[in-house]
């Protein structure tokens, strides 16, 4: 079952185009959508949401294009884009109050549960909230008017590790109910390997990558030991580095090598296979 559908998203810039992206949404699933800055993520986002004008393709929403269905896919669907900045001087409750009027499905009693969960307190001034209290915050707006489609750009950038764990851990929470989506790009891979399901992968402009994390991640290996021995297989790999006598290097797992003495293979990680994936062609 997919509760939202990307069908051959395209949108042209001048010096930038978003080609053919395509993915579904599950409901209980964690996707991850990594890629170097400037690859197309928030452009994605906000045609998903209906921010941006594609030039081509449509999304779905419970297979009615969004367009056709914008009130009901609102209510449904919150987009955060990383830390919250606007209204500074406005207390929580003061945006609270202005918020929950456009939604019909608002939940007052689940709101409160949300701010005492996430330990908010709605007499701080938005620019009070430490960047975590902002992302929590914006979780509880959305979720308290029945937001089941979470799209979050950047949510844990900038925060420190613990906060980092602890939103991870409200995000399992929350698609545990096999109800909830949550669809968020990060430059903080390690993230992805603590909660993601599966992994979509675009650079510049395209998916190259829309699989789960366990199917990524097995299918590459990484090596390293003595130059002498590895640099002799230099060609398998599909990036490396060669310094001072020690090589390093990333090989999809169908060209494995046996590791000989003094060489150390392992599987790859995600952070070392997308820069493998970036810079092995500026080799």
């Amino acid at each position: 079952m997919k509760i939202l559908e990307v069908k051959n998203l395209c949108k042209h810039y001048e010096k930038f185009d978003l080609k053919d992206v395509s993915f579904e949404i599950k409901p209980g699933k964690i996707i991850g959508f990594i890629g170097r800055n400037g690859a197309g993520k928030t452009t994605t986002l906000k045609c998903i949401y209906n921010l941006a004008k594609p030039t081509s393709g449509e999304v779905l929403y419970d297979s009615k294009p969004i367009i056709d269905v914008e009130a009901d896919y609102k209510q449904e669907a919150a987009m955060l884009i990383g830390e919250m900045n606007y209204y500074g001087t406005k207390t929580v409750k003061s945006l609270t109050n202005v918020t929950k009027k456009f939604y019909k499905n608002w939940d007052e009693d689940l709101y409160h549960r949300y701010l005492e969960t996430f330990n908010i307190d709605e007499t701080k001034q938005i620019k009070a909230l430490s960047t975590g209290m902002k992302v929590k915050y914006g979780l509880a707006l959305a979720l308290s008017r029945g937001a089941k489609i979470l799209l979050l750009d950047e949510p844990t950038s900038g925060l420190d590790p613990v906060s980092r764990d602890e939103l991870l851990d409200i995000f399992l929470d929350l698609v545990s109910d096999k109800e909830h989506s949550i669809l968020f790009s990060t430059h903080v891979i390690s993230d992805l390997e603590k909660c993601a399901d599966d992994i979509i992968y675009i650079k510049k402009g395209e998916v190259i990558v829309n699989e789960s994390v366990s199917t990524f991640e097995s299918a590459y290996l990484h090596y390293e030991g003595p130059s002498e021995i590895l640099a002799k297989e230099k060609d398998r790999f599909i990036f490396y580095r060669d310094r001072l006598g020690k090589f390093e290097g990333i090989m999809k797992k169908e060209e494995e090598i046996d590791a000989k003495e003094g060489v150390e293979k392992r599987k790859a990680s995600m952070e070392e296979i997308m820069v493998a994936f970036e810079r092995g062609e500026q080799e």
